[in-house]
């Protein structure tokens, strides 16, 4: 198979590359490990975490669509159940009532929106779904060909693409494409960040990821599970840095590290009460005139798993820990049925997609991240580093903006959370472009970023918007015949990339409205 450009994984940024690209007529094929599109979204169900100025700005204009649909879908699909809210703006339509996000949503009503604006587009990409990549040919510093084998099947194809972008969950087409990468965390003496660890490079701290399940609740039923095979362990397990146990519902402050709970459900009238069950909330049964079950995204402290990851591990070690993974999210339901006496807990395959109710995938917090000819670190995005800055120092070669606390839970080496501010920042075009490799592109969470910066480049729309704008880079360089190494060595062309950024609708700077 040929194609002008190949996108292997089909999570958010893989989307986003590929609306981009087939809107500008080019030929596309895009491969995904599920048979979800969206990632983050949908195949890992985790609602999106944004920054509070998204309704008005600082997202890309396909983003921001797409969040249109999605509440658009809820007043189409559900029209004959759901109640009359006029007296709730349309912007304001909160679907699943989580306090996560402005948007939280059931995940099939996601990847049902993106397949449908695929569908539309006048070329429309080829999705393979269920596929992963296993194998490239490589000449030099150029991809020639992605070796793709079918979960289902078992069929093997060569693709022979012009352009290739990795959007994988781990950046897995960089170690078979020979391109060169980081993992883990850099040392002070690398980057001079302040928050930096002190010793040398350390591979293994790696975030900890963690397998989301969906879960409703029958206040009046029992629907208590088997115990799960690992539970006895994960009710004594106590991580380092923690208050107690990880089954708890008291836990460390992110910030402070200091104990702090929170319960699972209301325990007072206030209507601004913060629960457990409410932060990832899907469903939200006050939107409905039938009586509707109200479900959440387990996706909390309880069951971040720590204690390994699966960056360039054999795959028995890596499907040890998955397993293991499973096991830590079933146990804390099973903890919840029955030594909290939350019975009518109970798992929603409906809403996964899946036969157990847990997530299609593991939820990656942290990938592989390529050597890229500018690495972002905290220098350049924290108010510490920037005494009186409301916005983020400027970068000349811009390609997108984002906003987020550098947020990094616990590692699998044992080292503590790190939670600071962030400046609103942008998206550095120099972070996409690799020191080597002509026709590859990171198009998500895979960029250069450092372990810290890392931690605020991987939120839902900033990850959408370095897909999309990886995708138009790589339109650009095909247009130009020209590599994205020479584009970024020269401000004139620079600019002309911009301008054709700004015409698709991504948002290159932060408005200077006062204070932020």
């Amino acid at each position: 198979m040929k194609c002008d450009v190949l996108i292997v994984g089909g999570g958010t940024g893989g989307v986003a590359a590929a609306l981009a690209l087939s809107d500008k007529g080019l030929s596309v094929i895009l491969t995904e490990e599920s048979d979800w599109l969206g990632g983050q979204h949908t195949s890992q169900i985790v609602p999106p975490d944004e920054h509070s100025w998204i309704e008005q700005f600082g997202c890309t204009r396909r983003y921001s669509e797409l969040r249109r649909r999605v509440r658009q879908a809820y007043l189409n699909v559900r029209s004959k159940d759901r109640k009359v809210c006029t007296d709730v703006p349309f912007v304001d339509l909160n679907p699943g009532g989580g306090w996560v996000s402005r948007i939280c949503a059931e995940p099939v009503i996601v990847h049902n929106q993106l397949e449908l604006i695929l569908s539309e587009i006048k070329r429309k990409p080829r999705v393979m779904y269920e596929t992963v990549a296993i194998g490239a040919k490589v000449d030099s510093d150029t991809v020639i060909a992605v070796q793709a084998r079918c979960l289902r099947s078992g069929k093997e194809t060569w693709i022979e693409p012009r352009f290739v972008l990795d959007a994988t969950e781990l950046g897995d087409l960089l170690p078979l494409t020979g391109t060169e990468y980081v993992t883990g965390a850099e040392s002070k003496a690398e980057t001079g960040e302040p928050h930096a660890i002190d010793g040398p490079h350390d591979p293994n701290n790696v975030q900890s990821f963690t397998w989301c399940a969906a879960i409703g609740y029958d206040p009046g039923g029992d629907h208590t599970i088997s115990k799960p095979d690992n539970f006895d362990f994960w009710r004594k397990y106590v991580p380092p840095h923690w208050t107690g146990n990880l089954l708890d519902l008291t836990f460390p402050n992110v910030r402070t590290g200091e104990p702090m709970t929170l319960p699972l459900f209301a325990i007072s009238d206030l209507p601004d009460e913060r629960t457990l069950f409410g932060y990832r909330q899907i469903v939200d049964p006050s939107l409905y005139s039938k009586p509707v079950e109200a479900v959440t995204v387990m996706n909390w402290p309880q069951n971040d798993y720590m204690l390994g990851h699966v960056i360039d591990v054999d795959e028995a070690t890596k499907q040890r820990h998955y397993e293991r993974a499973r096991q830590l999210t079933l146990s804390v339901l099973y903890w919840l049925q029955t030594e909290l006496g939350f019975k009518g807990l109970r798992l929603r395959p409906d809403i996964t997609g899946t036969e157990d109710g847990l997530a299609k995938a593991p939820y990656h917090r942290e990938s592989r991240r390529i050597k890229a000819l500018r690495t972002v670190t905290e220098q350049d995005v924290t108010p510490d580093c920037n005494p009186g800055c409301q916005i983020a120092p400027d970068m000349w070669d811009s390609v997108g903006v984002g906003a987020y606390r550098i947020d990094l839970h616990p590692s699998a080496n044992g080292a503590d959370t790190i939670d600071i501010s962030a400046l609103p920042f942008q998206i550095p075009l120099g972070a996409l472009v690799p020191v080597r490799m002509k026709n590859l592109l990171p198009a998500c969470k895979n960029i250069g970023t450092t372990h810290i910066t890392n931690g605020c480049f991987r939120l839902h729309p900033i990850e959408w918007n370095i897909g999309e704008s990886a995708g138009l880079l790589a339109c650009f360089c095909l247009s130009n015949d020209i590599g994205p190494q020479e584009v970024l060595a020269d401000k004139t062309v620079v600019r002309e990339f911009q301008e054709l950024l700004v015409n698709e609708g991504v948002e290159l700077a932060w408005p200077r409205l006062g204070p932020l």
